[in-house]
This record gives C-alpha cells, structure tokens and sequence, in this order.
C-alpha cells in the first residue's frame, strides 16, 4: 500500500497544488480527490492511464474541480480506460452523480459507479459537519497485510475519527490528517489540538501551506517528504 500525493495544498495554497492522491492498493490505483489542480498534475507526469478508480472524499471543488475532465479524457484519450467511481453510501452517490451531471450531462457514459462496501480493505468514516456546517464529508481508512492508513480529508473536529480508530483492533496506524497553523481555521485541525490526540500513530499533515509551519509543530508534513509525492517515476512503477 502506497500513498503517493499530487497536491498538499489547501483551496488557496495553488503553489502547492489541491490535496490528492494515488492510492496503489491490492494491485488497484485509486485517485483520492481530485481538485483543480489534479488534472493538470495527472496529464504532467502521464497518470491518466493508470487511473482504475475514484474516492473523494467530499464535494468542494478543491477536491473534486477537475473530475469531470479527468472523466472525459479518460473517454475520449485513453483507450479501455473507464473509471470506477466509489461511493460510500447511496445518498453521497446521488450527490456526485448530480455534481457531475451538471458538467456531462449523462455521467454513467464515462464512468462506473461501484458501492466502496465492495472494496475490502477500505472503510468510510462519516465525519458529516465536521468540516463545514451540515456538509457532509468523509474520512477513509485503508487497510492491507497488518497495516492502517487513515486518510482525514477536510476536518476541523478531529476528535471522533480518533475515538474511532481507537475502537479499531490495535495494528500500526498511519494518519494522513489535514492539518491548520491558524487557531481561527475551525474548518481544518489546529496542529495543537493533534497533540494530545495523536498517542502512538505515525501522523503527516498535508491540505497546508508548509511555509507556515510554525517552529512548535512536531508532525511532519507530506510536502516535506519525497518519497510520498508523485515523482516522474510513478508512471513507470504503477504501469508495471
């Protein structure tokens, strides 16, 4: 299992692209998010080709502005190359389905729609209103071979995804947790108050501007890290 980010930047960080990623997961690429800024980033270092399926985890367009043209070249350039979208629930499924009926008008002719109760390995954690007031998001966690990546998306209130994954059967934990340096952000976790929290996982914040990062912050961040960030390489690794 590999997480490899093409943005860690939140909707106004454009220097360092949306927050995004490929997921290589049991043998499949999966895109998690897909901002503004993701298809450009794809097309960049020839992604689109690898792309097996989908997960957003909410609906503002810093993560899902580029998916109706990620679906259309998809169609229109890659050959046998359909998507699969996940969706967590039929409720979040009619609300992508009409996002992007808005754009292509008759979405099920450039993508697959698939329950993520049919991926094992992946779980959806409701985190609804927790980002945003009576907006709903989703956190995701990926699990394979003994090991946990917890992947937050937008969240501003961090504390009943943690007492969720303390429910879990103990197995090394990986957070990839958004993270805010501005105390007044309530959209986004405060670093601060991941402190407390965090105990025994292994914790990177992404969704930031790293130039911010103040000298108190003890968690590493995704921009920081090469071997977490699409690379020119990753063509070839997840074409083979």
């Amino acid at each position: 299992m590999k997480f490899r980010f093409l943005g860690t930047g939140g909707a106004f960080d454009t220097d360092y692209g949306n927050s995004a990623a490929i997921v290589s997961f049991k043998g499949k690429s999966i895109l998690l998010d897909c901002g503004f800024t993701v298809y450009p980033t794809l097309r960049q270092h020839e992604l689109t080709r690898t792309i097996e399926y989908i997960l957003i985890t909410h609906l503002h367009n810093d993560h899902t502005g580029s998916l109706a043209n990620v679906l259309l070249h998809c169609h229109f350039f890659n050959k046998n190359c359909r998507p699969v979208i996940l969706y967590p629930d039929d409720d979040f499924r009619s609300e992508l389905y009409e996002f992007l009926r808005l754009q292509l008008q008759k979405p099920e002719q450039y993508a697959d729609f698939m329950p993520l109760s049919e991926m094992p390995g992946i779980t959806a954690v409701d985190t609804f209103g927790q980002h945003a007031e009576n907006y709903q998001t989703y956190a995701y966690i990926f699990e394979d071979a003994g090991n946990r990546v917890v992947f937050s998306g937008d969240l501003g209130q961090p504390e009943a995804l943690f007492a969720h994954i303390r429910s879990l059967p103990p197995r090394p934990t990986c957070f990839y947790h958004d993270i805010t340096f501005k105390e007044e952000n309530t959209a986004h976790t405060y670093y601060k108050k991941l402190i407390p929290l965090v105990g025994d996982y292994h914790l990177y914040g992404y969704h930031c501007d790293p130039s911010q990062s103040p000298e108190d912050n003890p968690f590493p961040l995704v921009y920081h890290q090469p071997s977490m960030m699409v690379s020119a390489g990753l063509h070839q690794e997840l074409s083979h």
